[in-house]
């Protein structure tokens, strides 16, 4: 009887607490969230409509409930939220999904999330999390999908994970996990998706990956660096459809077990040290669609058994050493799309069907040893969007179809030996933005487009060095929108059309090497957006046109070798623009104007010219005005002068009894304008007063177009900086759409970021509150007196660190943004010296509020504003990618971008001079204060420098690129020998004084996931 009463206590007791639950559960989950609420930063307001008043269940967004009235999904995701997740969620005990994506949410992840025993879903990805992995969360047994993508988590990979068993999907990618993948990673039994990418992990792959059989995808590459290769157990993996490797160390074979993988359709390992050959079981995934191997080290031929690849539609092989024909079977791939294999040792004819598909759309074999002529049904289908093989043995015409080939945008056959002439119709084609055939045999003349429609976006033409003839026809001014047209060192004859004039958008033109006669029209004039005019070595004869002064950029002009009489124009020497000349080995005579520019040009600017006189040629003839003026005599002034300081003396005290007056008023708006808002970008412990009393002028640390930065030190300690805007315009109603695009940059996370906390602003004035860097700026530290402290191995890690910020802004965040103001002092170094980039899209709100007259804020900071922004005004992402080109000159020779090379000349200019752009060439600008540096490593930097800063702006890498190349090249392992295999050079000798540079852990690990640095592309092939 007792044990009856004692079960029937413990049932009633059992029974309370559902009671309770049933009638104050709704109410728990209420404050619940109004507490989480009250935790969270919210400066968009978007928890607004969480009202207090109404019921959660059926008005706050993001929250839903099931018919019981229990919360069972709470989404806050991309609400711009910040601060810690508060442990008040984990009250919410119903809960199967929990989202906080795309928030600035920061500090650990809360423990107190095991208390969810029921969780599904748990995504907190692109946050600010950081720590390691709470072991608490293997309490969730329920959970299917745990993501935490792109956050700060740090530690080992956690084995807490394996003890989940119905997990079906988990990303740990993008955080800063280290050490090797557990071999407990092989227990799950359900696991689809796993992705560790994007960490600092190393070790070998386990093998016991392989158990996973129910995984269809896997993404295990992108700055990880194993040691070896794919296990071979990774051929268990018989559902795997998706495995990505690319970026992460790995070396030696490819298994051959991973031809039973019979579903795969993506396979990426690019950018490894894999070696050896193809193995030919790559020929029996038959699903295969998208394979990349390229930059590699893999040697032999294209395995016969990729004839079975019939869904293929991307093939990647370019940079390797892979040699032999190009096999037929390549023709034969009926859905290929996308073939690169350029920069390889290939040999023989490119496969004459290739293309019959109709469905190919990129091309690219340059840099081979390819012979024969080209295939005729390249473009069958009309999808043909790219096709390059410059660089190799090609000989016989340019086929006739291309001429029809209307999806055709870039065709790039330089550097070969084909002949015949140029196909009718191929310069009309609609979506042509780029022609280049130079270094050919071509005959014939010129396209003629008349009745053609020209494409808009067509913007250049390279035709040198071929033996093309005949007069430019009148309709070469259809092309407007060309920028640069290259004919040199062919045979065009006749006279240079009138019609060249309406080529507005032109900035490089280079007709020299012909036989062009008659005049140079005045009808160049109206290409204001030339910078680059050569006409040397023709037939030209009569006057130098005056007009020619129209072109206000013009930086080079050479009028050498013709036969052009007459004077020197003599306004030509106020062009502020000219940077050179050559007026040489003409008829030409008078005086050489002695001014403006001039005045820098030396004698071999006008040799060869008999009757030319002035300071560099000795002096005039009889007859001809040597250019001296009397001087002026020098009468009294006495009283003219007083009667003008009688005058300004009066202009003075008017213009300071109206500024006074001017001051009695702005006074009284003064303190309206001191209504200071705050805006926070995360949780702060200071006010706008603390920031206000950091700008004092001892507290100055930078100046520039974009304002004042000011150090300042918060009431708790925290160091930040405060830079100060240029004022808005009085009377300005609103801020130009200032604030809703500044949350935009106060969202953005990132490591190699600066961090923007949050701003102040009333009326008047905006602070921009960053994250504080004691060590400065690149800039001021390498070209200040410490810059030889800043040895190679630290400019090295700075590149890359900044070069991953950059491609962050580019490619990863949202939305997309352009930094256009890439330069060594907006770099910033932590106390570590890693990198950060700062200012980042602040030139667009400075012109947007009405600053539009500092242009260095607006387009670029001179010495690194891309050659394309002088004809088109504009800047893109490329921009970027050539100012950073010139960071990247910067860390290896030391110089400033300008000012140390001759008035016009900048360090692009300078570094092109003095190599010849041959990257063996490299000691020659090499930065003095640098001692023993690996040449090697050097080389691979300077190619990648230059590759940056390519005049035409798509044959510039992508950032994503950049990032990839600049981590190949590998650091040696510890205890190797690096001289063995790369080399080093010493500098000019200069006393340095010895420093020792602190680096981190990660700082070492990164340099540790380079990869085998192969060959150099071809200047603009990793833009496709």
């Amino acid at each position: 009887m007792r044990l009856l009463c004692l079960l029937l206590f413990l049932f009633l007791a059992a029974l309370r607490p559902s009671a309770a639950a049933s009638g104050g559960g709704r109410v728990g989950e209420h404050r619940a969230l109004l507490d989480l609420k009250a935790a969270l930063g919210d400066p968009s307001g978007a928890l607004a409509g969480w009202d207090a008043a109404a019921d959660h269940c059926q008005a706050w967004v993001g929250v839903a409930c099931d018919a019981a009235g229990r919360v069972v999904s709470l989404n806050i995701s991309n609400l711009n939220l910040s601060g810690p997740l508060p442990p008040a969620v984990s009250r919410l005990r119903s809960l199967l999904r929990l989202s906080t994506a795309a928030n600035q949410l920061s500090g650990p992840i809360p423990p107190e999330l095991s208390l969810l025993s029921g969780l599904r879903f748990l995504n907190l990805s692109n946050n600010a999390f950081n720590e390691t992995f709470p072991s608490a969360l293997s309490r969730l047994k329920n959970l299917h999908v745990l993501d935490l993508y792109n956050n700060n988590l740090t530690g080992v990979l956690p084995l807490e994970v394996a003890e989940l068993p119905a997990l079906r999907h988990l990303h740990l990618g993008g955080n800063f996990f280290s050490g090797a993948i557990p071999p407990e990673y092989g227990r799950w039994e359900h696991l689809e998706y796993l992705a560790v990418s994007g960490n600092e992990l190393g070790g070998p792959i386990p093998p016991e990956l392989g158990n996973v059989t129910t995984l269809r995808e896997l993404y295990i590459g992108y700055f990880n660096s194993f040691q070896g290769s794919l296990p071979a157990a990774i051929g268990n993996i018989t559902a795997l459809v998706r495995l990505d490797a690319a970026n992460c160390g790995l070396s030696g074979k490819i298994p051959p077990e991973i031809g039973n993988l019979q579903n795969l359709d993506t396979l990426f390992l690019q950018v490894n040290g894999l070696s050896g050959g193809i193995t030919p079981e790559l020929g029996m995934l038959r699903s295969l669609k998208s394979m990349d191997l390229s930059n590699n080290a893999l040697t032999g031929e294209i395995p016969r058994t990729f004839a079975e690849l019939k869904n293929l539609t991307l093939l990647n092989l370019f940079r390797n050493r892979l040699h032999g024909a190009i096999p037929d079977l390549i023709g034969d791939l009926p859905r290929l799309e996308v073939l690169q294999l350029w920069e390889n040792n290939f040999t023989g004819e490119i496969p004459r069907r290739l293309g019959t598909n109709g469905r190919l759309q990129l091309l690219d074999l340059s840099s081979n040893k390819l012979t024969g002529s080209l295939p005729p049904n390249l473009c069958s289908g009309n999808n043909l969007q790219v096709l390059i093989a410059l660089g190799n043995f090609l000989f016989g015409s340019i086929p006739e179809s291309l001429g029809r080939c209307k999806s055709l945008s870039r065709i790039r056959m330089g550097e070969n030996y084909l002949n015949g002439s140029i196909p009718s119709g191929l310069f009309s084609l609609p979506n042509l933005a780029q022609v280049e055939l130079q270094d050919n045999l071509l005959t014939g003349g010129f396209p003629e487009t008349a009745g053609s429609s020209i494409s808009s976006t067509l913007g250049q033409i390279s035709l040198s060095n071929n033996r093309l003839s005949g007069a430019l026809p009148p309709s070469i001014g259809k092309f407007s929108g060309v920028q640069k047209l290259l004919l040199n060192q062919n045979q065009f004859s006749g006279r240079i059309p009138l019609e060249i004039g309406r080529l507005q958008q032109l900035s490089k033109m280079d007709f020299s090497g012909n036989r062009f006669s008659g005049p140079i029209t005045p009808e160049i004039r109206k290409c204001k957006l030339l910078t680059f005019v050569d006409l040397s070595r023709n037939n030209l004869s009569g006057e130098i046109p005056a007009e020619i002064t129209g072109m206000r950029i013009l930086n080079y002009l050479n009028l050498s070798r013709n036969h052009l009489e007459g004077e020197i124009p003599a306004s030509i020497s106020t062009m502020q623009s000219l940077t050179a000349v050559d007026f040489s080995y003409n008829n030409l005579s008078g005086l050489v104007p002695g001014t403006g520019q001039f005045s820098y040009f030396n004698a071999t600017s006008f040799v060869g010219n008999p009757d030319l006189c002035g300071p560099y040629l000795g002096p005039c003839l009889p007859g001809i005005p040597d250019g001296s003026r009397p001087s002026h005599s020098k009468g009294s002034l006495s009283s003219s002068f007083k009667l003008l300081l009688v005058i300004g003396l009066l202009l003075c005290s008017i213009a300071f009894a109206i500024a006074a007056i001017i001051k009695a008023r702005s006074l009284k708006k003064a303190s309206e304008a001191r209504a200071w808002k705050l805006t926070a970008f995360q949780r702060l412990d200071f006010t706008c007063d603390d920031v206000l009393n950091c700008l004092k002028e001892e507290n100055i640390i930078g100046k520039g177009g974009a304002g004042i930065v000011y150090k300042g030190v918060m009431p708790n300690g925290d160091q930040v900086a405060v830079k100060r805007l240029p004022a808005m315009s009085r009377g300005s109603s609103h801020d130009h759409g200032f604030s809703a695009e500044i949350q935009t940059l106060g969202r953005i996370r990132h490591r190699h970021i600066v961090r923007l906390l949050g701003f102040c602003s009333n009326h008047e004035t905006k602070l921009l509150v960053y994250e504080y860097m004691p060590n400065g700026s690149l800039g001021e530290v390498l070209h200040g007196k410490k810059g030889g402290h800043l040895q190679w191995d630290t400019r090295y890690k700075i590149a890359v660190e900044a070069a991953k910020g950059l491609c962050y802004l580019h490619h990863d965040c949202s939305p997309l943004i352009l930094h256009r103001d890439v330069k060594s002092n907006n770099i910033l170094l932590d106390s570590d010296f890693e990198a950060h980039v700062a200012d980042f899209g602040l030139a667009k709100f400075l012109q947007d509020s009405g600053t539009s007259e500092c242009m260095s804020a607006i387009a670029g900071s001179y010495g690194y504003i891309a050659p394309e922004y002088a004809y088109t005004l504009k800047v893109d992402e490329k921009s970027d990618v050539y100012s950073f080109g010139v960071v990247l000159l910067e860390l290896i020779s030391g110089r400033k971008p300008v000012g140390e090379f001759g008035d016009g000349v900048d360090i692009v200019q300078w570094v092109r001079k003095m190599t010849d752009s041959n990257k063996e060439a490299v000691s020659e600008i090499l930065d003095p204060r640098l001692s023993t540096v690996p040449l090697q490593e050097v080389i691979h930097v300077f190619h990648v420098a230059m590759l940056c800063v390519e005049e035409q702006s798509v044959e510039r890498p992508t950032m994503r690129e950049v990032v990839q190349i600049l981590a190949e090249f590998p650091k040696p392992k510890p205890g190797e020998d690096s001289s063995a295999n790369e080399g080093s050079v010493p500098p000019p000798p200069v006393p340095v004084e010895e420093t020792s540079s602190k680096e981190t852990k990660e700082d070492q690990q990164q340099q540790q996931q380079q990869q085998p640095a192969l060959q150099s592309p071809p200047p603009d092939l990793l833009s496709i």
